[in-house]
């Protein structure tokens, strides 16, 4: 029988549950949309988890409601208590990334479905050998007052051929699954499989290996029973709907099958594992150290190449950090192990793509802007490994445990991760003291406490007072008008916030980059400011500035119109730039995050250089003629997402859209894209754009910054101003540019003359050093520090020196730059002492290391840089010491 295919195994898997009725639905992102509280997709429930929590009734598609499911999920796992990256590489199981494929039952099917179906589709579709699996059950827990499975027990006997010795019970760490410390829960029943060979067998049973982290007896599928909710008080009760969730981790089970013992070997791995032999010129299975370094690079680069494919960027914060972390320690392995000292992960990405384009399309679609932000990643990395490595080598020496001061060192001048400077320790048998580095790192972070931390909104917490009967669908009215008669539903107060929950509203929540409405409430005659609106697990809560003192059956929720009309432009002029932006950078640009607001607009998007001005320019140009075209807004409600994707409409990757969405146009041929915000109902209503900054967010994300309608006006009065008072200062009101220009050129003469009497200055000090030195061995040895000198003087002063000392003469000269705490060296030696094997470039190569540092040159003289200041003394004192190693 032939070896199947990764891709054959995986449609086997998807073709089975289509025939059991199942809705075969598509990945989520490996980074989560709609889940501020989880940093990468970890499980193939967590798409799921509105079903789950009885927010939704099942899976809509096309009108219909299903209650089964099947998929292939991406799933992160570097993080918590799924932390895996350490093993990575090591072994030959874990992974960073990985496959879980998975069956639901969303109040279907239970228990017996389940069990009957795994068996059928390992023993009789995929021909697994029968005693070779083992099945565990949950044993029960007298304290949570559970009783034994004896269910599944039961029904593993009946509707399966595995021997009853081979169903096992393990308890509540092992066979009972929980979602978090609240919510659903339930027993689990998992299939593992005995690998080892026969005669290992015989020596010892394979149920006494099960989850004792044999990785030859494995698990390979978790069916998971979701039948009680855990409740506040940590009891537990039965839910009314009882569901299944099971995870069958995919790389192992193509290992299983394809007759592999390790997951690197099954065709999964290899196709990236022959590309890197092919760049690195090192063969897999010749040496274990270099095989650790190629199985690392195979498994991070699909991590990394995913997460940023769905919408992440590496960063020095939240998930952007843990993509960097990841592609430095691949790097890091490439540089040491492989002798790869140039990028090289983005040249992987390709052959990535190629392998995953039909299940995860997503990757093969942004490609090129995967492979620049790699490539712009490893670049400064590589800029600083070298280094960082030697220095961490001179840290460590003589010592049995690297300072957290000299961790944080790593970290914060050469990029090294604790994890990665942990790992080299390791592989060096030394300890790190991270309680100090985390110290350090703390101070740090409140220095400079960075923005976009991860925080879940209020939801499930607050005490709600019911106003006016039950809950009822709310309505968002803000399409269509900004003042709504409307009924407050609860109130709540909260940590000094004041809430209100209402039937119907205008005002606009907070998403999608476009930030909430403004404005007021009416009671009576009693007036309220509405702050802020969210949406929430309880609804969409308006916050007050105050409760009202006897909310009423109806209330007037009326809209800053003023403030929303200014927000409208600045949404509808951010989809006229996208379109623009696109126009004129390449079709590669894809919104990466945004801001809208009353003020301003923010944008960034990917791209891999930055913006040039005349790029800017003519983007400014573009927006603007669409402007004074006064273009109408066509918006379109309730579309079908097939129809909106047929006529081209923008799409964000990674994005998970309804089988209906709203799809707002400006030309149908410039600017069509699906949007849930508020816009004009014209462009001519936005008056005029302008850019205010264009800069860098992350490697291949770049951010532009601009304002239109009341703020880009009010720039360009600002503007008009600063040239009037450019104008009154310059004294000219022809040709203002003119008469800076004249300024600035005097000014430059000025410091060109300074310069020149600096030089006069040093050109004294450079005599009175000359006059003085010391005699070592025969040889003039003269010595000294330089004030307010840079690279250039000092060579220059060299040359000056050898035309004054013609023979028997080293002269030394440093200088320090205390702004950027740098040193500068400069050796020169006469030609008698050069012609008897005396090199300037040996001596400042010993000098630089002492401050930190390196350098070289011409064997007469030679410079050095470094960033110990505090060492030139140490430095200058070596040099009669290298004098007589020489002679």
């Amino acid at each position: 029988m032939p070896v199947k295919t990764s891709e054959q195994i995986r449609n086997e898997f998807m073709e089975f549950f289509r025939e059991k009725n199942h809705l075969i639905v598509e990945s989520a992102p490996v980074v989560p949309k709609d889940d501020p509280t989880l940093l990468f997709t970890n499980a193939g429930m967590n798409q799921f988890k509105a079903i789950f929590l009885g927010e939704e009734d099942g899976l809509k598609d096309e009108g219909k409601i299903w209650k089964r499911a099947a998929d292939t999920q991406r799933c992160i796992r570097v993080s918590g208590k799924h932390n895996d990256l350490e093993e990575v590489g090591h072994d030959t199981y874990h992974h960073t990334l990985f496959e879980m494929l998975g069956n639901w039952s969303f109040g279907d099917y239970f228990k017996e479905e389940a069990i009957e179906w795994a068996w059928e589709l390992l023993v009789d579709r995929w021909g697994l050998d029968p005693s070779r699996l083992y099945a565990t059950v949950f044993e029960g827990d007298e304290s949570e007052g559970l009783p034994v499975d004896q269910e599944s027990i039961d029904l593993w006997r009946e509707k399966t051929s595995i021997s009853a010795d081979h169903i096992l019970k393990f308890g509540k760490k092992d066979n009972f699954w929980e979602m978090g410390e609240t919510g659903p829960c339930g027993p689990c029943s998992e299939l593992h499989i005995d690998l080892r060979s026969d005669d290992d067998r015989k020596k010892q049973p394979g149920r006494e290996l099960v989850n004792m982290d044999d990785p030859r007896v494995m698990e390979i599928w978790n069916l998971v029973f979701i039948q009680f909710n855990r409740k506040a008080d940590g009891s537990l009760e039965k839910l009314p709907a009882q569901h299944v969730d099971t995870g069958m981790g995919f790389e192992r089970v193509c290992a299983v099958l394809q007759g592999k013992t390790s997951n690197y070997d099954t065709d999964l791995f290899q196709v990236i594992i022959r590309e890197v032999e092919k760049i690195s010129g090192k063969k897999y299975g010749s040496d274990d150290s270099t095989d650790i370094a190629m199985r690392v690079i195979a498994d991070h680069i699909r991590a990394v190449s995913f997460s940023i494919a769905d919408g992440a960027s590496p960063s020095n914060e939240g998930r952007g950090y843990v993509i960097r972390r990841i592609l430095r320690r691949a790097v890091r392995y490439g540089w040491d192990r492989l002798d790869l000292k140039e990028p090289f992960m983005n040249r992987l990405v390709d052959e990535l793509a190629d392998q995953f384009k039909v299940i995860f399309p997503v990757l093969d679609a942004q490609k090129e802007y995967v492979k620049g932000v790699i490539l712009a990643e490893e670049k400064g990395f590589l800029k600083t490994l070298g280094q960082g490595i030697e220095l961490f080598h001179e840290m460590i020496n003589n010592g049995n445990q690297l300072s957290g001061s000299d961790a944080f060192k790593l970290h914060d001048t050469y990029g090294f991760p604790i994890d990665l400077t942990e790992l080299m320790a390791r592989e060096e048998g030394i300890k790190v003291d991270v309680s100090g580095f985390n110290v350090l790192m703390e101070e740090q972070k409140r220095r400079a406490r960075a923005a976009g931390k991860f925080s879940a909104k209020e939801s499930g917490t607050i005490e709600w007072e019911r106003v006016n009967g039950k809950e009822s669908d709310y309505l968002f009215t803000g399409y269509d008008e900004i003042e709504t008669e409307s009924i407050i539903l609860a109130v709540a107060e909260q940590d000094g916030r004041f809430m209100a929950l209402l039937k119907k509203s205008p005002f606009y929540a907070e998403s999608g980059g476009q930030i909430s409405d403004t404005g007021t409430l009416e009671f009576n005659g009693e007036v309220i400011d509405v702050l802020d609106v969210q949406k929430t697990a309880d609804g969409t809560v308006h916050y007050l500035d105050r409760l009202p003192f006897g909310p009423g059956a109806e209330v007037t929720a009326r809209v800053d119109k003023h403030r929303r009309k200014e927000i409208e432009k600045h949404h509808s002029v951010t989809h006229i730039m996208h379109a623009a932006l696109r126009g004129v950078l390449g079709k590669h640009v894809a919104q990466k995050g945004s801001l809208v607001a009353p003020d301003r607009l923010r944008f960034d998007f990917s791209h891999f250089e930055s913006v040039k001005q005349d790029e800017l320019d003519q983007i400014e140009r573009i927006v603007n003629e669409k402007i004074q075209e006064n273009i109408p807004l066509q918006e379109e409600r309730s579309l079908l997402i097939e129809e909106a994707r047929n006529r081209g409409a923008m799409m964000l990757f990674g994005e998970k859209y309804g089988e209906k969405v709203r799809m707002i146009t400006f030309d149908p041929d410039f600017s069509v894209e699906l949007c849930g915000g508020t816009h004009v109902k014209a462009t001519g209503e936005i008056g005029y754009f302008r850019f205010t900054s264009e800069s860098s967010v992350a490697a291949g994300v770049r951010r532009v910054e601009a304002v239109a309608g009341r703020s880009a006006d009010e720039l360009l009065r600002a503007d008009k101003k600063s040239l009037n008072r450019i104008q009154e200062l310059v004294g000219t009101q022809k040709d203002p540019e003119k008469a800076l220009a004249d300024l600035i050129q005097r000014n430059r003469e000025l410091e060109r003359e300074l310069k020149a009497t600096k030089q006069d200055q040093a050109g004294d000090e450079l005599d009175l050093i000359l006059s003085g030195g010391s005699d070592v061995d025969g040889i003039q040895l003269l010595s000294g520090v330089i004030t307010d000198a840079d690279m250039d003087t000092l060579k220059q002063m060299g040359y000056d020196a050898l035309q004054k000392r013609k023979e028997k003469s080293i002269v030394v000269l440093a200088a320090e730059d205390s702004e950027e705490g740098k040193v500068y060296l400069m050796a020169a030696i006469t030609d008698d002492l050069v012609n008897r094997g005396f090199k300037a470039g040996s001596l400042v190569s010993t000098l630089g290391k002492i401050v930190g540092g390196g350098g070289g040159g011409q064997p007469n003289l030679a410079t050095a840089g470094g960033r110990f200041p505090e060492k030139i003394d140490e430095a200058l004192q070596k040099v009669s010491e290298w004098i007589k190693s020489e002679l």
